[in-house]
């Protein structure tokens, strides 16, 4: 998989700090603790603003507010569906030591009457990735996804996100076509979603955007002949290790629906076959 990887064909590259990515994840320090921001109309999908773009803001405003740069451990609580326009981000410093620290993080916008809305709570665990050790004992193994050429994207078929979603043109993902059954009406009933994925600008992957990344490709319920918003309810996801240049390769599964909620399991692979980032997220399942 690895010499597959590297015959993805890259875009014209953006550095990081130099991204549309990072323009709208962009944080500005009002005072101590509190920062300003602006949900982008680009990162929505069915009109709300996309589970890991949030994260991958409040986990650059936690970068800012705690000693430690790296997230290693991220738990978001999602508590309204977050809309486009100004926002306000409130840290606190729960812990600092030696190798790790602790933080929490609050995202608020305001009502039509003025008041505050809580839309997400986070709390988060920091550290240093480059400081981990390089030993690995593991038995999880990258996904087993078609090369990049014989992938499916948005061009090669029906719209991918029925109901329109501005956030397919800010992301380059191929689809391993037995994963798209849904966009032709005849999902596998398996909730899976494998791929190719990486910023359309060709940004590379780095800790912070690997927040966006484990809930970026189209939801599993799509599989399992579902169609609709899936609103995360919960979305805790652990970074493992700095990403390597390149193609990152995504697998999300779904092993049980029930009372209208549905978990899905993620693991982000890059092009040097390490698993850099794992998550767990509760969603509502589609009630159409």
């Amino acid at each position: 998989m690895a010499q597959a990887a590297t015959q993805v064909p890259r875009a014209a590259q953006a550095t990081i700090g130099d991204s549309e990515f990072d323009r709208d994840t962009a944080v500005t320090l009002r005072e101590e603790g509190v920062y300003d921001a602006e949900l982008s109309e680009g990162w929505t999908i069915f009109h709300a603003v996309n589970g890991g773009y949030l994260l991958a803001m409040l986990g650059r405003a936690l970068g800012q507010a705690l000693p430690h740069a790296d997230p290693f451990s991220v738990s978001a609580h999602y508590l309204t569906a977050s809309v486009p326009g100004p926002a306000v981000i409130r840290t606190q410093v729960v812990r600092t030591g030696r190798m790790l620290s602790t933080g929490e993080a609050s995202l608020f916008q305001y009502a039509e009457d003025g008041t505050e809305v809580e839309r997400i709570r986070v709390l988060a665990t920091y550290g240093d990735l480059d400081g981990l050790t390089d030993e690995v004992r593991t038995s999880a193994e990258p996904p087993a996804i078609p090369a990049w050429d014989r992938c499916l994207g948005p061009g090669d078929g029906p719209a991918p996100i029925p109901g329109g979603s501005a956030i397919t043109e800010r992301l380059d993902i191929k689809l391993d076509p037995a994963t798209v059954g849904w966009a032709v009406g005849a999902p596998s009933g398996k909730g899976e979603m494998r791929g190719w994925f990486g910023l359309a600008d060709g940004r590379d992957a780095d800790p912070l955007s690997l927040l966006l990344t484990v809930d970026a490709l189209p939801p599993t319920s799509f599989e399992l002949g579902l169609q609709g918003w899936t609103p995360t309810v919960e979305l805790t996801t652990h970074i493992r290790c700095r990403p390597a240049p390149g193609p990152l390769r995504v697998s999300i599964t779904t092993r049980n629906l029930a009372g209208g909620f549905l978990e899905e399991d993620a693991e982000v692979w890059d092009s040097a076959d390490r698993l850099v980032a794992q998550s767990r997220q509760l969603a509502r399942a589609p009630r159409g």
